[in-house]
């Protein structure tokens, strides 16, 4: 079988946060960090001796829906501190991004989620047994960021 294309377009959600674009660069680009912020994403550890976010260096996430867990192996695309951070999904052909804009005292961070590829034949297969099929999850994954983004908002500024 060959690989279906991306099964949704390209998806963001934004929000202002009270802190600097450092701060919560540096909370987004940690995967263990991460895994407290995610409804999706629970935990995630650095992979080939990496210690923080590189291009190039690759994490391992584990994720759960329901009673449902797989893991994931990723790869750090964007790691511009303060700016940006990005990583590809291998197993799900995703790309997930993090762009951080100064805005006064505060920063706007955007998240955001678009093909990075081929939908995997095997993705598509697992979203639609396991996950309630690939648009359920879609919209899942929607509700995921704007959560994830809240989390990180009450996060950072009760630490600032």
């Amino acid at each position: 079988m060959t690989d279906d294309p991306a099964p949704d377009p390209a998806d963001s959600v934004s929000l202002r946060i009270e802190a600097s674009a450092d701060a919560l660069y540096d909370i987004i680009s940690d995967p263990v960090k991460m895994g407290e912020l995610s409804p999706e994403f629970i935990s995630g550890r650095w992979l080939d001796g990496a210690t923080g976010a590189a291009v190039g260096a690759r994490f391992k996430g584990k994720n759960k829906r329901g009673l449902v867990r797989w893991s994931t192996t990723s790869k750090v695309i964007a790691a511009d501190r303060g700016r940006e951070f990005a990583f590809e999904v291998a197993d799900s052909g995703t790309r997930w991004g993090y762009v951080f804009e100064p805005d006064g005292t505060a920063t706007v961070v955007t998240e955001s989620r678009a093909a990075a590829g081929k939908y995997p034949f095997i993705a598509k297969a697992f979203a639609t047994v396991l996950l309630g099929g690939v648009d359920s999850h879609a919209e899942e994954l929607h509700a995921g960021m704007r959560a994830t983004l809240e989390h990180l908002k009450q996060v950072a500024e009760a630490s600032a």
